[in-house]
């Protein structure tokens, strides 16, 4: 089976296409500026066909899943000869609530709990939805759908880690909770880890730190989340490229106050203008703070330096809620590229007999235990792959 795999969000849209048979890539892209002019990358993965990467007009996501369509099929960039190549398309969803603690074939009733979810993920669900609808309206309504949660895999986690002290009444009537999100790469990270151990995930104890531009950390014990550092929201946990990360609450009135700004001025200042990029004042990309911190700019160094605290935090945390790790585990962007980052964490794990091994750890984006002769516990660097998980998921889901 071929499956679609759709990451759509408000103006931009990521695919691959998987061959199932051996899980490979046949073709990947990006279509950008959806709404206001248009761009497509799209990378064919088969030998003797080119890269078409152009300025196009994309007035909505069906006209871009449309050139995607005619991108694939065309002889010069084209990996299928026919849309009915495709067995079935495979959405990543940022938030299912508590309505789902798996990966659900895209039905009407399960479309309107999505939409129940939109204000839970105000700027995610409503993009993902037109990602179904313009599938629908391009490939029609005989390939199956199917949304992959990025919330799903939190589902597991206790009652007393999802729980706000908060009045109980806003979780009866909202569902005010702790919900977590990567919740794919989590899920793909630490059953790797357990290939890489040789061991069964339902044995272990592992930490899971997936850093990018947004970052979270999960503690995934015998297999299942346990806690999660995002929240209700993507907002939570330890600072991100732009993003403030866990923070004191009476902040807000106290600048509200000051500022003169209301919730909604505050909660995009908090998005958006804060993390590292509001404490250097020079970038929310982690290797133009390297670049300045090693030029001597002091707020650079400080916020990675807020950065590293913060994740080795969460670790030891999580290290007492699971009562122990066998593996911590760096993901994404910075945790699979972060030389520096993964070395600066682990100093802080002493205490948990966790050490990383400077030589082994000169490696970015690979597969790799980067473990010091002596620790304790394990540290591995696996490069992620939400989108495999994804197509897998779908595979199951419709074959099922």
């Amino acid at each position: 089976m071929k499956v679609l795999v759709i990451n759509a969000g408000s103006s931009s849209l990521k695919y691959q296409l998987f061959d199932m048979s051996d899980e490979r890539v046949l073709a990947k892209g990006l279509c950008e500026r959806i709404g206001i002019d248009g761009h497509i990358t799209h990378k064919p993965q088969v030998e003797g066909k080119q890269v078409f990467d152009q300025d196009v007009p994309l007035p909505d996501h069906a006209a871009a899943i449309a050139l995607v369509m005619e991108k694939m099929m065309s002889p010069e960039y084209g990996v299928i000869s026919d849309v009915s190549e495709i067995g079935a398309v495979g959405h990543r969803v940022v938030h299912g609530g508590e309505h789902f603690a798996t990966s659900s074939l895209i039905t009407a009733e399960v479309l309107q709990a999505i939409e129940d979810c939109i204000p839970l993920a105000p700027l995610h669900n409503p993009a993902n939805i037109t990602g179904f609808t313009a599938c629908k309206t391009v490939l029609g309504g005989d390939i199956p759908q199917v949304a992959v949660f990025d919330t799903a895999f939190h589902q597991t986690m206790p009652e007393q880690a999802y729980t706000y002290a908060i009045p109980h009444e806003y979780y009866d009537k909202y569902k005010v909770r702790r919900y977590g999100f990567h919740g794919t790469s989590h899920s793909y990270v630490a059953n790797r880890a357990a290939a890489m151990l040789g061991k069964p995930i339902e044995e272990l104890k592992l930490i899971s730190c997936h850093m990018g531009n947004g970052s979270s950390v999960c503690a995934v014990d015998g297999g299942k989340s346990v806690d999660s550092s995002m929240g209700f929201t993507p907002l939570a946990g330890p600072p991100m490229g732009t993003r403030s990360g866990d923070m004191d609450a009476g902040i807000l009135e106290f600048l509200s106050e000051k500022e003169g700004l209301d919730i909604k001025a505050l909660v995009n200042i908090l998005n958006k203008k804060s993390g590292v990029l509001g404490i250097s004042g020079v970038s929310s990309d982690f290797r133009d703070l390297d670049n300045a911190a090693n030029e001597g700019n002091h707020r650079a160094q400080l916020a990675l330096d807020v950065f590293h605290y913060s994740i080795a935090k969460l670790i030891g945390a999580y290290a007492v809620a699971m009562g122990g790790v066998d593996a911590v585990i760096f993901t994404a962007g910075i945790g699979e590229n972060g030389i520096g980052d993964r070395e600066k964490i682990c100093k802080n794990l002493g205490v948990l007999g966790i050490e990383i091994d400077p030589v082994k750890n000169k490696v970015r984006g690979k597969e790799t235990d980067v473990t010091a002769e002596g620790s304790r516990g394990k540290v591995l660097v696996v490069p992620t792959n939400e989108e495999l998980v994804i197509a897998r998921d779908t595979v199951k889901i419709v074959q099922g």
